[in-house]
């Protein structure tokens, strides 16, 4: 079972979020592609706040911005201009090498496709980042984690000997083993049938409840969004909107407005 941390949480809070620590926050942050007049900003102006220890979805139509936010807050890419800062290190001030041992010890991250190394078995494949990094493998860590996902009795094998849904849970363990200051999860549930997106969505949902883990996850699904504490929408680059304790029926309807005034 993940291992609960207690916290204080003030009346109306989440559980598990922190309202006094910031796990994310941009300020002023705008991304531009291209040059000249034909440069085209995918963020425009962005500012906004996310608190340690919530789960955060990160909405919007096609082209808003969503894989552009969460590629600029997780430090794989940098903003044209305006300061990205996680876990309070302002990710602008670090050289190319520095930025990298950062995301691998204090980043975590879940995509649609896995990324998962063939070659390597299940447990190599959770261990990748502490083995990047330079760090020993805590083998209690590592059954502790593989058993919370669902993964005990697997770590011999390889991801090809998989099912697509034991893959992602390979993907949330390596995200997880750093215990990383966030977890980046992007359209994690895009490539899974219903009932295995609906297992996967819970494991992301008992990281930020048991382990107080903060996951920011892009996702295009209402019934995704309604499993988070808020959601952000973007259009057109920009943050419209901020909706906390979500239900699927609101997320629709906000989506729907955003679609019919473009």
């Amino acid at each position: 079972m993940l291992g609960a941390r207690s916290r204080n949480k003030p009346p109306g809070a989440p559980i598990g979020v922190d309202p006094s620590r910031t796990a994310v926050r941009l300020t002023r942050v705008t991304k531009r592609y291209g040059r000249g007049p034909d440069a085209a900003a995918a963020l425009d102006d962005v500012s906004t706040s996310i608190a340690a220890g919530g789960f955060t979805a990160v909405m919007g139509p096609s082209g808003s911005g969503k894989s552009t936010f969460l590629h600029c807050a997780a430090g794989l890419d940098r903003p044209t201009s305006g300061t990205v800062q996680l876990g309070g290190q302002v990710l602008g001030e670090l050289d190319e090498k520095r930025l990298t041992r950062f995301r691998r010890t204090r980043v975590g991250f879940v995509f649609q496709a896995f990324n998962l190394l063939p070659s390597l078995t299940v447990e190599q494949n959770i261990t990748l980042p502490l083995r990047l990094a330079g760090a020993g493998t805590d083998h209690d860590s590592v059954h502790g984690v593989t058993a919370a996902v669902g993964l005990t009795g697997l770590l011999d094998r390889r991801p090809s000997q998989l099912s697509g849904g034991q893959q992602q849970r390979v993907a949330i363990a390596r995200a997880l083993i750093t215990r990383p200051e966030v977890i980046f999860a992007d359209e994690p549930t895009g490539a899974l049938d219903p009932d295995t997106a609906d297992g996967i969505l819970t494991l992301l949902r008992r990281a930020v409840t048991d382990l107080h883990q903060t996951v920011v996850m892009v996702t295009h699904d209402p019934v995704a969004a309604q499993r988070t504490d808020q959601v952000l929408f973007l259009a057109e680059g920009r943050l419209v909107r901020r909706v906390e304790s979500p239900s699927a029926a609101e997320v629709t309807s906000v989506m729907t407005e955003l679609r019919r005034s473009r």
